[in-house]
């Protein structure tokens, strides 16, 4: 009997798996983005082989194995990328990061792939030398001086305001049903359970989809496509009931796996990572109110003490803004701390709300930069926090 091979799939298709995962010797487990992935394999999960789309929501597989090959205890557990086409850019890059294998799925019978798992599986196994992998020289380290400031500042804070404190939350209260605080997934340098005070109605988080195409300022334009309405060029020389790829199934239509990822990348074009909507209908008087002088932001201070955050660094972004970020030259702002304020948060209000996307992720990575090596420099986030006191009398809520 062949030993048993517990294999982690990250994907939307787990059925490509169905003809094999039922057998004796096959353990299946699937899930469906890098978070998920990472979360699995953080809980000490056990897994014999990882088995990654190349295409996933908003990012793309490389994303999950830079973080795998990371991991010193993953090192001799084989990766393999599956895609539906074959891209040569997509096999460069996977060759030249030292992908185990990029197979294409197209006319790929399952149970070979299972064959090239156990075959790799079996090779790291019995080679005694480990697979190493180099992550980037770029290393983040936590100063103590920047610790010690910020759980001096944020307890200090968070006592004086606590009377303030507690008048808002009644107002929220008073207004609009619902908690008056706001939890949130936010990824700084981890993925964390993100305070705010509630400046918005109840519900709000349904309306987000169609205000971000609507109305979200980092658009670079209002074009949209739309799946539904245009219909595959491959699909319709071929006869009806045929598809050139496998069938997906979004929303409430049906469209094929190569034109849904055609029209996702031209969608991207006229798309932005970061969103933010432009006069909020969601916002509520008091919200308004405490976004303007930034009052919704203390329960932050309990993020700083608790180590999620700091006083001073680059705004978290919520998950599915943090997974769109995959490129070096996008991702090098998680070199430095999630923090209250910082760079961007100061120019952006000194400009009264008016900031490209471009100049955004600029102003992220040049705070970034003070983490390389050893330019961190304490009286830099001095100044940006005395520069932050007269910038919060601006009148644009960010």
């Amino acid at each position: 009997m062949k030993p048993l091979l517990r294999i982690l799939y990250i994907g939307s298709t787990p059925e490509y798996f169905e003809t094999v995962d039922q057998k004796d010797n096959i353990i299946l487990t699937a899930v469906e983005n890098n978070l998920m992935a990472v979360n699995y394999l953080s809980a000490n999960n056990l897994a014999d082989a990882v088995v990654c789309d190349y295409n996933l929501p908003g990012q793309n597989g490389f994303f999950l194995f830079n973080w795998f090959r990371q991991q010193a205890r993953f090192n001799n557990i084989p990766f393999i990328l599956l895609s539906n086409d074959f891209n040569q850019e997509v096999f460069k890059t996977a060759f030249s990061k030292k992908v185990d294998d990029y197979i294409i799925t197209a006319g790929k019978l399952p149970a070979e792939l299972i064959s090239r798992l156990q075959f790799l599986c079996s090779f790291r196994k019995n080679n005694h030398a480990p697979v190493s992998f180099q992550p980037s020289a770029e290393a983040y380290k936590m100063p103590l001086s920047k610790r010690i400031f910020d759980i001096t500042v944020a307890s200090f804070a968070l006592l004086l305001a606590s009377p303030f404190l507690l008048l808002v939350i009644l107002a929220i209260r008073l207004e609009s049903k619902g908690k008056v605080y706001y939890t949130a997934k936010r990824v700084g340098r981890k993925t964390f359970d993100f305070y705010k005070l509630r400046s918005m109605r109840t519900g709000s988080d349904e309306l987000l989809k169609k205000l971000a195409k609507e109305k979200n300022q980092y658009n670079r334009s209002t074009a949209q496509q739309d799946d539904a309405n245009t219909t595959c060029p491959r699909c319709s020389k071929l006869p009806e009931g045929r598809y050139c790829s496998p069938l997906m199934y979004v929303d409430t239509y049906q469209v094929c796996d190569y034109w849904h990822n055609y029209q996702k990348k031209e969608t991207a074009k006229n798309s932005s990572a970061f969103v933010k909507i432009v006069n909020d209908p969601r916002v509520t008087r008091v919200g308004k109110f405490i976004r303007n002088t930034s009052i919704d932001e203390l329960p932050q201070l309990i993020n700083v003490i608790k180590g999620d955050m700091s006083i001073v660094g680059n705004r978290p972004l919520p998950v599915y803004e943090a997974e769109l970020l995959t490129e070096d030259a996008l991702s090098k702002r998680f070199l430095a701390p999630a923090g209250i304020t910082g760079l961007w948060q100061v120019e952006l209000r000194g400009k009264g709300g008016n900031m490209s996307e471009e100049e955004r992720k600029r102003l992220d990575n040049e705070y970034a930069d003070h983490f390389r090596g050893n330019n961190f420099s304490f009286w830099y986030d001095i100044k940006l926090i005395l520069r932050t006191v007269p910038a919060l009398l601006q009148k644009s809520a960010v």
